[in-house]
């Protein structure tokens, strides 16, 4: 097997130095020369262009940003690689552009499937993400051993697009608990209580979430693409979500560095406002 990454940043340079890491030959394209650079340091076979890259892989994982690059990307491989090659969609894009693009690429003689991946940057780094599926289990089967030098486990969840409708959900279900886990420190660090402290406990009751677990180290950096999907696939749906209409607009106003003034600063803010510990004499129990 033979395996062309396309996206060599962060997340795309961790998941094609794994796929190296376990035997499998692999080759990278991006068009960035600085992170072509990155990826030679690391050992990797760079290509450049796509062309040269559908030459020597028959499986093909793009990390890309956007849904027109995997769009332009998987047409342009889809014309210059082998009949039978699997090009696999590791981002995450519109379940309907997989859906619309699927055939298009079949009728070229190429398979196509989604798997785009959970636990974000770190789980990149230490091979640990989650591949969540869509597509025919032969595909599935046969790219398997791909996903997995990258994954701690892959979840087959259905037919193409299937993969990133799951994405989507466990997507929402982030941003809301970052909105939640904000909210519900605000109180506790209101009332004089350490954020970090109430974190801590939370971790320990019913109330956990996996998002609280790893907030402090949360990027904001998808959550509006993020919810921008999720509500389309709600209108599109007819689906009324009147929480997710909350949460993208009070998600945009969010940061990282809001997340580590709440949790380890003298006061927050939080929509504008600036909140402060209350002392006792105000109703605080600090």
């Amino acid at each position: 097997m033979r395996v062309g990454v396309v996206g060599v940043g962060e997340m795309g340079l961790a998941m094609a130095g794994h796929i190296l890491d376990h035997d499998i030959e692999v080759a990278v394209f991006d068009v960035n020369q600085e992170k072509l650079g990155k990826a030679r340091e690391r050992g990797l076979a760079t290509k450049e262009s796509l062309a040269q890259l559908a030459d020597v892989a028959d499986v093909f994982i793009l990390v890309v940003a956007t849904d027109q690059q995997v769009i332009d990307v998987s047409q342009e491989l889809a014309e210059n690689a082998a009949d039978g090659a699997i090009i696999v969609v590791a981002a995450t894009i519109s379940p309907e552009t997989m859906l619309e693009l699927g055939p298009q690429i079949e009728a070229r003689g190429k398979r196509f499937v989604d798997a785009p991946v959970v636990y974000g940057a770190s789980g990149a780094r230490e091979g640990t993400l989650l591949s969540l599926c869509g597509g025919s289990e032969q595909d599935i089967e046969r790219i398997r051993p791909v996903l997995m030098s990258y994954s701690h486990d892959l979840i087959h969840v259905g037919p193409r697009g299937a993969g990133q409708i799951a994405k989507s959900c466990n997507n929402l279900l982030h941003w809301v608990h970052c909105v939640a886990n904000f909210e519900t420190l605000l109180i506790a660090k209101r009332y004089g209580i350490d954020a970090q402290r109430m974190r801590e406990v939370l971790l320990q009751c019913p109330g956990t979430n996996g998002t609280l677990s790893r907030w402090d180290s949360t990027r904001f950096t998808w959550q509006e693409k993020d919810m921008d999907v999720t509500l389309d696939l709600a209108q599109k749906g007819g689906l009324m979500l009147p929480l997710s209409g909350q949460v993208d607009q009070i998600i945009k106003t969010l940061h990282a560095d809001d997340v580590k003034a709440l949790l380890y600063g003298p006061e927050a803010s939080y929509l504008g406002r600036v909140v402060r510990p209350l002392s006792a004499s105000e109703g605080g129990v600090g």
